[in-house]
């Protein structure tokens, strides 16, 4: 079928199929970026037969890409009105250049689509799930790339022992991993390998939670603002590491999830779409309990950078260096949230500056009345103190605040003649 290409979405992502130069120019006519799907996997779905024979060769003569979903890109295919098919959750359309139109529309569904076989189509969705995870692993990798300390330097140093065995579990799902590139499959000796690998990581997963939630607390319990500073400072290198343990567990998760698929592909095809659709809601509720941990982190940051906003006055040293450890863990998380394709909104909390705390501080005794000027030489008296013990880079701070009181004293005086 010249000029015409089959469309499939899972909502993650999108196949191109077709003929590969239709394949490519409507890549290129969309802008669209792209990698090899692995079409031909999909011939372990079809079983034997005459009809099957045929859809096989099909399947040999076309070309398969595969697109990740995002809001752009999926503005782009949007206009193409693909269609819900009997598998759930994945949607799917026809498009061709007809005569002498040069723009793509959506076509009429052939009869001989190997498309309309629904064993191929469960197949083809369960291997867009699986270049899905692959390409959510490689930015894992990009990310762990990013960070200063290794993630098995962090593992073993701890003494748990879910924790020393997740060094071994990374490794041998590795070496299964590269075994199946070379295969293409996925044998019961394979799978034999790493399949209790999935209660490791699991259980390191939780261990790495509870580290998290930890920092919130203890950043919670803490009132003193030299405490504070403290603990939040020691809270973004030991954020950073748990936050690297965290995306390592989920990128051998993803792994795990890509040689099941190739598992049931070449044992049981019939179940594939059910056990894809099992290991989305899964990955899901990871996801969901990572965020709701992760964000409870970032809140509890933000709380302890609002209450070393409100106390600068005394603490000119200290509430900055809160504010400043809230913002990097809340960078940590937000760039690891990104990583995992879990959205969050960061916002970063601004400084309060000394100067302004105690002008402030001054306006209020000064519009108090006439009582309110022995108040504020009070206040000034205490302030000048906490300002003078914490640090000499102040003083051209004073300086500024002590003319800026002079006038606004001026003017209140001026006001009330």
């Amino acid at each position: 079928m010249d000029n015409e290409i089959q469309l499939i979405s899972d909502g993650d992502g999108l196949a191109v199929i077709g003929n590969p130069s239709d394949v490519d120019r409507f890549l290129a006519s969309e802008g669209l970026a792209s990698q090899d799907l692995g079409l031909e996997r999909l011939k372990s779905a079809i079983g034997t037969g005459a009809v099957v024979a045929q859809a096989g060769s099909e399947i040999a003569a076309s070309s398969g890409r595969w697109v990740k979903l995002t809001r752009e890109s999926a503005q782009r295919v949007h206009k193409y009105g693909l269609m819900e098919s009997k598998t759930p959750g994945v949607r799917h359309a026809m498009v061709g250049k007809p005569g002498s139109i040069k723009s793509w529309l959506q076509v009429e569904r052939g009869a001989g689509s190997f498309l309309t076989n629904p064993a191929i189509l469960a197949g083809a969705a369960g291997i867009m799930a699986q270049v899905a995870m692959q390409q959510s692993m490689a930015e894992i990798t990009d990310y762990l790339a990013t960070i200063d300390e290794k993630v098995d330097d962090v593992l073993r140093a701890q003494k748990d022992t879910a924790l020393a065995r997740m060094i071994g579990v990374g490794l041998v799902i590795e070496e299964t991993m590269t075994i199946r590139e070379k295969r293409g499959r996925v044998d019961e000796i394979m799978w034999s390998k790493v399949q209790t690998a999935p209660t490791t990581i699991a259980e390191t997963q939780v261990y790495a939670l509870r580290q998290l939630d930890a920092v919130a607390e203890k950043m919670e319990r803490k009132t003193d603002i030299g405490d504070l500073a403290a603990t939040a400072k020691k809270a973004e290198s030991i954020v950073r590491e748990w936050l690297a343990v965290l995306a390592r567990c989920f990128q051998l998760q993803d792994a795990i999830a890509v040689l099941e698929l190739d598992r049931v592909l070449d044992a049981s095809p019939g179940e594939l779409d059910g056990h894809r659709s099992g290991l989305k809601d899964a990955r899901q509720d990871r996801l969901e309990r990572i965020t709701l941990s992760t964000e409870r982190l970032v809140a509890r940051m933000n709380a302890a950078a609002d209450s070393a906003n409100a106390k600068v006055l005394l603490n000119p040293a200290a509430s900055p260096a809160v504010v400043r450890s809230s913002n990097h863990v809340s960078a940590s998380v937000h760039d690891f949230h990104g990583r995992l394709g879990i959205e969050s909104g960061r916002q970063s909390s601004k400084t309060r500056q000394w100067t302004d705390a105690a002008a402030e501080a001054m306006d209020k005794v000064l519009e108090a009345g006439e009582e309110g000027v022995d108040a504020a030489w009070r206040v000034g008296s205490e302030t000048l103190g906490q300002a003078r013990s914490a640090t000499g880079k102040l003083s051209s701070g004073i300086a500024e605040l002590s003319s800026g009181v002079a006038e606004r004293a001026l003017r209140w005086f001026g006001d009330n003649e």
